[in-house]
């Protein structure tokens, strides 16, 4: 039997996260700009900001006490952050233009790249590599590190940055964006006030700029209430370790293939990153699809088999493990992108929207890009008119940049990754000849929640954790550093009494071991089971969001504290 996720919708409604502020005037807190998200956009935004103002002492003054605040739901800007990362230079080059990039927060230079081909034996290079894996002159970086990089530089220049504060809550007022408000912190698992209950806050902002990040929950809201949804989102979850290992690496690895299979039946679409950091560690990742319709896939565990491969045991062998962890990727690109990227009050800019070319792996550079964007039309807005809510140049800008051009090159890639890996090696091959022309038109993504699952056999293949070279998804979270307490309010929505595959693609996809079947039921066979959700072991990767459920804004300070991945 096969059965759609999507027809299992989660108990959720945006609208009850857009309107009007609900404290008193005098109670309100007051910023001149607000930015959601403590990540490579919002805080590239932020600096931005700051290097604009201090030429502009008038515009500084009207914006307040406060006039740039950030707000980041981790315990630190960059907590929640991850990624490969192969950076593209050119947004770090114009927003510190006198900074040398050894002052970077980098590993190194890319000097060297491979691409492979993997059997279930072999590593056939692929050369010269493919055009869109060619990384020459970018940097390997961790977003983590990037965005604490940021945040400091932006502390340092006068932005104020409010961590372990989550946004939950759109203010919005004759369809007009006034702000937002932070979640309620210090309720019980039932929601019930504990003894350190804080009730969330109204706060107020000439200009509010979304850059949440993959999860997007306001960006979603925001798309729903002014009606600007393109096609459907998909996504891509990455997992990603951190070893130690004692022979150093020289270039940029990828592959592509085995464990993937490569049949169409399965709709695996996917492949590998292994990136050097310096001298004595490398970083090993897997990257797949949320479409797939076998419900035991688990891209932790493919990641696991995939290190069992004779060339990748190599890079590994007398290393050790010292960090992990999973974040979802957009991959709709172009075409799901939001109709509008600006609304009376507001901006959106990053992952949120889609900002990210997934056939040439880039995403931070363009991130960044649109945060200079979006501050650069907020200073010349305001200053034209202090009152002025029209922060439609950030979309001009966009539009004719190198994030339109880039994203518009790809934008009939991805969705013929159901053709499996044959027939896609022909059209990628097409479009890359092309420069982009080929396929034309305008292909439609199917949403990942639509595609059918069932109960396969693509866990049959995993192996067993050792400890040593393959571990198991708990343990893995703890590498996290995951602190969320276990009397925190469920932030999970999903209906609870599912069919067995559904509920197996639940738990086999999340890479946190937040899903779990009753014993019980497994056994039985029963078609329908009940679904128990540990929320405190979530890393809010948003996998759940591509395959029928909804992630909602956890307490502010939970969830992971990554450091380098």
């Amino acid at each position: 039997m096969s059965v759609a996720p999507s027809q299992f919708p989660p108990p959720f409604d945006p609208s009850k996260h857009v309107g009007p502020p609900t404290d008193p005037e005098e109670e309100r807190l007051e910023a001149g700009v607000v930015i959601v998200g403590g990540g490579p956009a919002g805080l590239a935004c932020a600096n931005r900001l700051m290097q604009l103002l201090e030429d502009e002492p008038e515009l500084t003054e009207q914006l307040g006490e406060i006039p740039v605040a950030v707000i980041e739901k981790g315990k630190v800007c960059g907590a929640h952050n991850l990624s490969g990362a192969n950076m593209v230079p050119s947004a770090m080059e114009k927003l510190f233009p006198d900074l040398d990039p050894d002052d970077w927060p980098v590993y190194q230079k890319v000097e060297k790249d491979a691409v492979y081909l993997l059997t279930k034996s072999r590593a056939i290079p692929l050369k010269p590599p493919p055009p869109n894996f060619r990384n020459h002159g970018n940097y390997v970086t961790s977003v983590s590190k990037l965005s604490r990089f940021l945040a400091e530089r932006a502390e340092e220049a006068g932005a104020y940055l409010l961590t372990e504060t989550v946004a939950d809550k759109l203010l919005v007022e004759d369809r007009i964006v006034r702000g937002v408000r932070s979640g309620d912190k210090g309720r019980g698992k039932d929601g019930e006030e504990l003894g350190n209950f804080e009730p969330g806050s109204d706060l107020m902002a000439k200009a509010t700029v979304l850059a949440e990040g993959t999860l997007g929950h306001l960006t979603d809201c925001a798309i729903d209430y002014y009606d600007l949804a393109g096609d459907s989102k998909r996504w891509e979850i990455g997992v990603k370790e951190i070893w130690e290992v004692p022979k150093s690496l020289d270039r940029v690895i990828h592959t592509m293939n085995w464990p993937l299979r490569k049949s169409p039946k399965y709709n695996e679409f996917g492949g590998s990153f292994i990136y050097p950091m310096g001298e004595d560690k490398l970083c090993i990742g897997m990257v797949a699809g949320l479409d797939t319709s076998d419900a035991t896939f688990s891209c932790h565990d493919l990641l696991q088999q995939f290190k069992t491969h004779p060339f990748v045991r190599d890079l590994l062998d007398g290393g050790k493990r010292v960090g992990w962890g999973a974040k979802t990727i957009p991959s709709g690109g172009y075409w799901s992108m939001p109709k509008k990227l600006a609304v009376p009050g507001m901006m959106m800019c990053g992952d949120n929207v889609a900002m990210v070319n997934v056939p040439y792996l880039k995403g931070i550079h363009l991130a960044m890009h649109a945060g200079m964007y979006a501050a650069e039309a907020i200073v010349e807005s305001l200053k034209a008119d202090p009152e002025s809510v029209d922060f439609s140049g950030y979309e001009a800008r966009v539009r004719s940049s190198e994030i339109e051009k880039d994203l518009y090159r790809s934008r009939n890639v991805r969705q013929y990754g159901d053709k499996g890996f044959v027939a896609f090696g022909a059209i990628a091959n097409a479009w890359l000849l092309s420069g982009g022309a080929l396929p034309p038109g305008h292909k439609e993504s199917e949403p990942d929640s639509e595609v059918e699952v069932h109960i396969g056999a693509a866990a049959d293949h995993y192996p067993e954790p050792d400890n040593e070279l393959t571990f198991d998804k708990l343990g893995s979270v703890f590498l996290s550093g995951n602190a969320t307490r276990d009397d925190a309010p469920n932030h999970v929505r999903i209906q609870t009494h599912v069919p067995r595959e559904v509920a197996q693609t639940w738990v086999s996809m999340c890479p946190a071991q937040v899903y779990e079947i009753p014993e019980d039921q497994l056994e039985n066979g029963a078609a329908e089971v009940d679904v128990h959700v540990t929320a405190s072991n979530c890393v809010q990767c948003g996998a759940i969001n591509a395959k029928g459920g909804r992630l909602t804004m956890p307490e502010g300070g939970d969830g992971p504290l990554y450091q380098e991945v």
